[in-house]
C-alpha cells in the first residue's frame, strides 16, 4: 500500500518538477514575447501555473519526507493503525461495514477507504476486536463494535 501511494506520489514529483523547471519557463519567454504583459492571458495563466507547481510540488516533497520516516517496524501488529482493514457493526442500524485505514491522500469513503486522520479513522485507530468505539459526524455521534481486524502485517502475509 505504502509503496504504491509513494511510488505515485514520487511520480507526480518528477512531473510536476519537469513542468516548473521545463515547460512553465518556455510558456512564460513565448508568452513575454507576445509584447504588453499587463494584457497578456497567457502570461497571466503561466505564472499562476507556475505558483501553483510549485506550492503543490512542496506539499507532495512533505508528504515523501513524513513517508520516508514510515516504517512496517512502528506499526502494530495486533491493533488497528495504518493499513489495517476492519469489519464493523454500526450499533444503531445493525449495519455491517469494511473500512481501510489509510493515509489522507487515499481517502475514499464510497469504498471504503478511511483517513487515519478522520474521525472514523481516529476512533478506529488502536482498536482490537470487541472494541466498541464512538465518533462525532455532522448527524451526530455513531457507534461502531470492531467485528474483524486484519492488520498491514495480516495482509502482506497473504
Amino acid at each position: 500500500m505504502a509503496l504504491t501511494f509513494r511510488s505515485r506520489l514520487e511520480a507526480e514529483v518528477r512531473e510536476l518538477e519537469e513542468e516548473l523547471h521545463i515547460h512553465l519557463p518556455k510558456q512564460i519567454k513565448e508568452a513575454r514575447e507576445h509584447g504588453d504583459l499587463s494584457e497578456n492571458a497567457e502570461y497571466e495563466a503561466a505564472k499562476e501555473r507556475q505558483g501553483y507547481v510549485a506550492v503543490r510540488l512542496a506539499h507532495l516533497k512533505r508528504r515523501l519526507a513524513a513517508l520516508s520516516m514510515l516504517s512496517l517496524d512502528n506499526i502494530p501488529t495486533d491493533r488497528a493503525s495504518l493499513g489495517s482493514c476492519l469489519r464493523v457493526r454500526d450499533l444503531d442500524t445493525e449495519e455491517t461495514r469494511r473500512y481501510e485505514l489509510v493515509v489522507s491522500e487515499e481517502a475514499d469513503a464510497t469504498n471504503g477507504k478511511v483517513s487515519t486522520q478522520s474521525p472514523i479513522g481516529r476512533a478506529l485507530m488502536g482498536a482490537v476486536v470487541g472494541d466498541e468505539v464512538s465518533f462525532v459526524t455532522p448527524r451526530g455521534e455513531r457507534e461502531l463494535e470492531v467485528l474483524e481486524l486484519r492488520t498491514i502485517h495480516d495482509r502482506e502475509q497473504d
